[in-house]
């Protein structure tokens, strides 16, 4: 398995802060690789050595989601699990619960380590997490100490410093929309007639009086308009709705299906069976919409998403950060037939938007409050109102400002252009008309091909059937055919197809190629090899492009 060009930067950079400093945190959103990131460090740090090292995390599924990535990335070093169900340390590197390993048994139990790697590290400042550290450091002052987090500023104000004193590397969300690693976001600000007295609301240490935003917010006549307003911009897309009370998202639930709109609710007081109930019909399409108490802000991720609705606000720019991104990720149309997702909708009914303005954030290891400022705005050409910057739509008369919520038409063929250029493969159009571009390496192959207004990425591997890899917009379908071919090729393999791009095709290759194919010149092995590679496919090629056609539904 390779890593994609930022991903190695990243590691590199966390490499060069963890040799300097002995310790580091890398920030890195959904849809960056972040365990794969996680895993490369890691094994760079142990392999060849004696080295013992621990990769901790907070919730079962993420020390198995963990584990098995790891093991992808680097599959000659041995791990073992500490959990509620396991106790060993028989590995070079272990995956630990927090919660199981922070208990003083399992604690007397931990041998010396060398590297602490903690996910989701954010949580570093938790007691929980501060006596594994502790125990760490006492056991071993030299030993390094690595976090990653999508959100290193905390709710509560909590500053990192404490456990770690530097950002080794940042990966933005402009970076991943540039590169088709996430779809861009299209925010609409709509002022129901509350922003001022959400402004009023007093703020708890962690974030806004939820009880006294419900009073605001939980009426019958903005839950009417937020319905209208989902149904004129959203209403074919699969939606979550973040509330501020229990009895807040149970009257939104059911508004919406009064109007017959399915709807669901998941909230902290429920049972985990009813939840996983509940959000199983989500993702198999039974419910349209799930409304939600704090609970699908983190850790939560159903692909064809492709609406967020802010029905609460959020005085922490790391909430509101999360709460978008569950609408972000770009969809595999393996698992999801017939979603096409090019972009996501943001209905902000409150004041996130307008308090925060962008999506990116500053990292502050103190945890200080920001400097009070001016969120970015813009002015509207049509009634020379004042938006938010991310705005779409004018919230004063409703002009749609067409380039926004999408970077502008230059940095999207910049990146495309970067991608090519940054890849590990040689992409060769194979018709010159830039409708199909193909790249491959010795194990496997992409492609990228236009029919109908829509780019289709389609992959194949050796003892693996081809595949369909994504549908939508054509960088989002360059990134996801690279990250097909980075998934199964080695440095090696890429190397060496390089090589190929100034040697002249054999005369086997020849045998396979059209007359006039054989006349070009400037042929090399490379391009012979990726039209030979289509000639061989074109069937299955066809019939996945074809198939991905009438059943596309707009998401």
């Amino acid at each position: 398995m390779r890593l994609r060009p930022r991903q190695k930067v990243f590691v590199e950079r966390s490499l060069a802060a963890l040799s300097k400093h002995g310790n580091t945190l890398g920030v890195a959103p959904t849809g960056a690789g972040k365990t794969i990131m996680l895993s490369a460090v890691t094994g760079k740090l142990v392999e060849g050595t004696e080295a013992k090292a621990c990769v901790l995390a907070h919730r079962d599924e993420l020390t198995g989601q963990n584990r098995a990535k790891f093991g992808r990335v680097n599959p000659e070093v041995t791990t073992s699990v500490v959990d509620a169900g396991s106790k060993s340390w028989a590995g070079q590197v272990t995956f630990a619960m927090a919660p199981t390993l922070s208990r003083s048994p399992s604690l007397k139990a931990m041998p010396r380590l060398d590297l602490l790697v903690i996910d989701e590290a954010h949580h570093a400042v938790a007691d929980s997490y501060r006596r594994i550290i502790d125990r760490v450091r006492d056991a071993n002052p030299e030993a390094r100490i690595f976090g990653v987090t999508a959100t290193p500023n905390r709710g509560d104000r909590k500053g990192l410093r404490q456990v770690f004193d530097n950002v080794g590397d940042q990966v933005t969300l402009a970076e991943l929309i540039a590169s088709g690693h996430l779809v861009p976001p299209r925010t609409f600000v709509i002022d129901v007639g509350v922003q001022e007295k959400l402004r009023a609301v007093q703020k708890t240490a962690s974030d806004y009086d939820m009880g006294a935003v419900a009073e605001i917010m939980n009426r019958a006549p903005i839950t009417d308009e937020v319905i209208r307003h989902w149904r004129e911009k959203a209403g074919d897309r699969q939606t979550v709705v973040f509330c501020s009370t229990v009895a807040h998202a149970e009257n939104v639930a059911e508004a919406f299906n009064g109007h017959g709109i399915p709807a669901g609710v998941i909230h902290g007081d429920l049972g985990s069976e009813t939840r996983r109930r509940i959000l199983a019909a989500y993702a198999a399409g039974e419910i349209q919409i799930i409304v939600n108490v704090a609970v699908l802000t983190e850790g939560w991720d159903h692909l064809p998403t492709s609406c967020v609705v802010l029905l609460r606000p959020s005085s922490c720019k790391s909430t509101m950060i999360q709460m978008v991104g569950r609408g972000l990720r770009t969809v595999d149309p393996a698992e999801h037939p017939g979603i096409v997702k090019t972009d996501c909708i943001v209905l902000d009914f409150g004041i996130s938007s307008l308090t925060h303005g962008t999506l990116e954030q500053d990292v502050d290891l103190d945890g200080r409050d920001p400097t009070p400022c001016d969120a970015p705005t813009k002015t509207c050409p049509e009634c020379g109102a004042t938006v938010p910057l991310a705005a779409r739509q004018c919230p004063i008369c409703g002009h749609e400002f067409q380039s926004d919520g999408a970077p502008p038409l230059a940095s999207v063929v910049m990146s495309e252009i970067d991608l090519l250029r940054r890849s590990s493969f040689a992409w060769e159009d194979l018709f010159d008309d830039d409708s199909a571009l193909m790249a491959s390496g010795f194990n496997a192959w992409g492609g990228v091909f236009f029919l109908e207004g829509r780019w289709h990425a389609v992959g194949g591997a050796k003892n693996e059937r081809t595949r369909l890899l994504g549908v939508g917009e054509r960088t989002v379908c360059l990134a996801q055919a690279d990250d097909w071919l980075n998934e199964h090729e080695t440095d090696e393999s890429a190397f060496k197809s390089r090589r190929w791009l100034s040697q002249t095709p054999t005369e086997k290759q020849l045998q396979y190629l059209s007359p006039q194919q054989r006349q070009d010149y400037g042929l090399t092995r490379y391009r012979a090899s990726a039209l030979i590679t289509f000639l061989f496919n074109r069937r299955d090629i066809r019939r996945l492009v074809m198939s991905a056609a009438p059943e596309r539904r707009a998401a």
